[in-house]
């Protein structure tokens, strides 16, 4: 498992344009290598402005959007189309922009889906989804996936995984629901920390002064159970990827010139 890299832009707007132009060569390189590319989507402010910035940014035709594979590392459990589902926002953002394959495209679903109301049977079927994705080569139930974009809360949850929650002490399961969230929507679907640490990159994002303590923690040593996203790591890279206000309670020694 990586360690974390620290690299920290002056403003939350330069991060996402950064961060859209290394997207562009992390998948145009996968590509090159293996054909398709896979990446596991945020929501949050800093991650749907990352996906606008890549909708406009120079080198974005560069990638084969129709060899791309999208997953999301959670979602509100909300009906088809609400505008604070993450598949909207990301929609809208790019997806509906981008020559992508909709049988590519794996959401999440939906309170008004095909399970109705039930947001364990909803993390069991994409549960089913990421095992039928998994190759030979990933050696588990989950592929490694390329890049799994993250935020980070100011708790320190990471996709919908929050502190002390049952979500955080899961070592089986690749997906589960959540309920009772401690910000809305209550309830949720996420992948879980080992499913995030099956990636091969994971990247983590996140702004303003208000997340600045849960990223000193998470970076200082805190364990997972405290600060979950202390606990997602790639298998070759973890990035934290900071604004000057989120770096401002990270020592000194961990963190580099602005990019």
């Amino acid at each position: 498992m990586s360690k974390p890299q620290v690299i920290v832009h002056a403003t939350g707007e330069l991060l996402a344009a950064a961060v859209a132009a290394r997207l562009v060569t992390r998948l145009v390189d996968a590509q090159a290598a293996r054909g398709s590319a896979s990446l596991v989507l945020t929501g949050g402010r800093t991650g749907i402005a990352v996906l606008e910035q890549l909708r406009t940014a120079p080198a974005m035709g560069a990638v084969d959007w129709s060899r791309v594979d999208l997953y999301w590392g959670d979602e509100r459990f909300l009906p088809t189309g609400h505008p604070d589902r993450n598949e909207t926002q990301a929609r809208e953002a790019l997806l509906d922009h981008v020559a992508v394959d909709p049988g590519r495209v794996r959401v999440m679903a939906a309170s008004d889906g095909e399970f109705g109301d039930d947001p364990e049977a909803a993390a069991a079927d994409y549960a089913r989804v990421l095992a039928d994705a998994a190759r030979p080569e990933d050696h588990g139930s989950v592929p490694s996936f390329d890049v799994c974009l993250l935020g980070v809360g100011e708790e320190g949850h990471t996709a919908s995984v929050f502190p002390a929650s049952p979500a955080v002490y899961e070592t089986e399961r690749s997906v589960v629901a959540v309920r009772n969230c401690p910000k809305p929507p209550p309830t949720r679907v996420s992948l879980t920390l080992p499913a995030i640490r099956r990636s091969a990159e994971v990247w983590l994002m996140t702004t303003g002064e208000s997340k600045a303590a849960a990223v000193a923690m998470a970076l200082g040593g805190a364990g997972e159970v405290q600060i979950p996203a202390a606990g997602a790591r790639g298998q070759r890279r973890t990035l934290w990827l900071l604004d000057r206000a989120a770096a401002a309670k990270v020592p000194k020694t961990l963190v580099p010139p602005l990019a």
